[in-house]
């Protein structure tokens, strides 16, 4: 089994991790207690975000991403390309969505429309512009 990372595909030197590696019987019984204290409440979690609707959770990852372009863009310097990807990855989302991020859509996309708003005056004020600078 391989790994996908940035700079490409990984294949851990160990050799692939095996389902149930760790024997239970190994572990001193505080640790067996806690992991299985740990597998419940995995449960528990996945079972909570079971009961809520994909498009809230999409929605709270966009918002995710809306904060994290304003970090970049609130930098002194402001972050630009560091903004421009948490912005195009927020715009992938609310664009390739439409339509079917319920009550949530509205926000998302009037948080977008600030943010490249304010990305566009950044850039303009930074004398970056579009294209080339004049009298570059």
């Amino acid at each position: 089994m391989s790994l996908w990372t940035p700079g490409g595909e990984h294949v851990p030197e160990d050799g692939p991790p095996t389902p149930g590696e760790i024997d239970p019987e190994d572990l001193t019984p505080e640790d067996r207690a806690r992991l299985e204290q740990m597998a419940g409440e995995m449960a528990e979690v996945r079972q909570q975000l079971l009961s809520v609707p994909a498009s809230t959770v999409v929605a709270n990852h966009a918002m995710g991403l809306y904060e994290l372009a304003a970090i970049h863009l609130s930098n002194q310097p402001p972050s630009l390309d560091e903004g421009r990807v948490a912005i195009d990855a927020m715009g992938a989302l609310v664009d390739t969505l439409e339509g079917r991020l319920g009550d949530n859509e509205h926000v998302l996309r009037d948080a977008l429309a600030q943010l490249r708003l304010a990305f566009v005056q950044l850039q303009a004020a930074a004398g970056e512009g579009t294209g080339p600078t004049p009298g570059s």
